[in-house]
C-alpha cells in the first residue's frame, strides 16, 4: 500500500476526492479543511494499493496539484486493515508488478545527480579496486563493487529514454562520464603514489591474477551478465527490492575496469588499459540496453494486466 498526502487548493478539493473514491483500491480518505498553512489549502489522506497508484497519481497531476499545492507519496510497511486488504484487492493486477514512474523517475534523478559525494564514492570505489586488482584480491573486488554508486545514473538513463525525458537522460550520462573520468583520474595518482611507496608494482599488475585477470579480458560472457544485472536491477528498482541491487552492484565489472585502466595506465599498460576500458564500456551498454527494454516490457505487462481488469469488469 501507498499513503497519499494531499495539499489540495479548496477549489479542487471536492474534485480531489471525488477522484479518489472513484479510484478502484483506495480506502482511509481523510480530509482536513483549512490545514494547510505552506501553501494554503486543505489537508487530504488517503491509502491506495500500489497497482492503482500510477493512476490516481496521473489524476492528481491533471488537476494541478503538484503545481498549485503538493503532492507527497510513502510505501507503507506494514497496514492492518481489513478495508486496505479489500482495496488491495479489488485494485487491478498485482502490486510487484507496478511500477509508480513519478516515484522511479524522483529516485533517479537524485541518484544521477553529479555531486561530491557521489564522485567521493566513485573516486573510493576505484580505488578500493584498484588495490583489490594488485594484490588480486577477490574481496576487495567485491567490496569495491559493492561502493560504486554508478548504477542511479544507469538506472536514470533508462528511465529517461522510456519516459522520454532528454534532461533526466543528459544529466545521467554527464554524471556518469564526469564520475569515472575523475576516479580513473584519481586512481592514476593513486596508483603513482602507492607504486613510490612500494606498495604497488609492475610485476603485480603483470603477473598470474587468477581472480581478476578477467576484468581486462572481455568477452560475450561479459555482455550477457551485464544484459542479466541490468535486467535484474531495474526491477530492483521498481518493486523497491533493495537486497537484490546490492546483488546486482557486486556481479558487473564497471568499478573494477575502472581500476584496473588506472593502474594499467599509471606504468604505460596500453593493452590492458584499452581492454578494460572495453569491458567498462561493454557493462556499461549492457546494462543501459537491458534496463531500458525491461522497463518497457513492464509498462506493456501492466497495460495488458489492465485491460484485461478493465474488461471483466465491464464483463461483471
Amino acid at each position: 500500500m501507498l499513503h497519499l498526502r494531499l495539499i489540495v487548493p479548496p477549489d479542487r478539493t471536492e474534485a480531489a476526492v471525488d477522484l479518489i473514491e472513484r479510484t478502484v483500491g483506495t480506502t482511509h480518505v481523510v480530509v482536513l479543511r483549512g490545514a494547510a498553512r505552506e501553501p494554503s489549502g486543505d489537508l487530504v489522506l488517503c491509502d491506495v494499493a500500489r497497482e492503482a497508484g500510477q493512476e490516481l497519481l496521473h489524476g492528481m497531476r491533471e488537476l494541478k496539484i503538484d503545481q498549485d499545492g503538493s503532492i507527497a507519496v510513502e510505501d507503507i510497511d506494514l497496514s492492518l486493515s481489513e478495508r486496505a486488504a479489500k482495496a488491495e484487492k479489488e485494485a487491478p493486477g498485482e502490486a510487484a508488478d507496478a511500477v509508480i514512474w513519478e516515484q522511479l523517475t524522483d529516485a533517479t534523478h537524485e541518484e544521477s545527480t553529479l555531486s561530491a559525494t557521489y564522485s567521493a564514492f566513485m573516486i573510493l570505489a576505484t580505488m578500493i579496486a584498484a588495490c583489490g586488482v594488485v594484490l588480486d584480491n577477490a574481496i576487495l573486488i567485491v567490496g569495491a563493487m559493492a561502493v560504486g554508486p554508478e548504477f542511479g545514473p544507469l538506472a536514470g538513463v533508462c528511465t529517461g529514454i522510456v519516459r522520454r525525458a532528454p534532461r533526466l537522460v543528459l544529466r545521467s550520462l554527464i554524471a556518469l562520464l564526469v564520475g569515472f573520468a575523475a576516479a580513473i583520474a584519481a586512481t592514476t595518482v593513486f596508483s603513482l603514489c602507492m607504486d613510490g611507496l612500494d606498495l604497488f608494482s609492475r610485476d603485480l599488475l603483470d603477473g598470474e591474477r587468477p581472480n581478476t585477470g578477467f576484468i581486462w579480458q572481455p568477452d560475450p560472457f561479459s555482455f550477457v551478465v551485464a544484459l542479466l544485472a541490468g535486467a535484474a536491477g531495474t526491477l530492483s528498482l521498481t518493486s523497491t527490492k533493495s537486497g537484490a541491487l546490492i546483488g546486482v552492484a557486486i556481479s558487473v565489472t564497471t568499478v573494477p575496469a575502472a581500476a584496473n585502466a588506472a593502474v594499467a595506465l599509471s606504468y604505460g599498460e596500453f593493452g590492458q588499459m584499452w581492454g578494460s576500458t572495453e569491458q567498462l564500456l561493454l557493462n556499461l551498454l549492457g546494462i543501459i540496453l537491458a534496463g531500458t527494454v525491461t522497463l518497457l516490457a513492464q509498462k506493456l505487462l501492466w497495460r495488458t494486466q489492465r485491460g484485461r481488469w478493465l474488461r471483466s469488469r465491464r464483463k461483471a
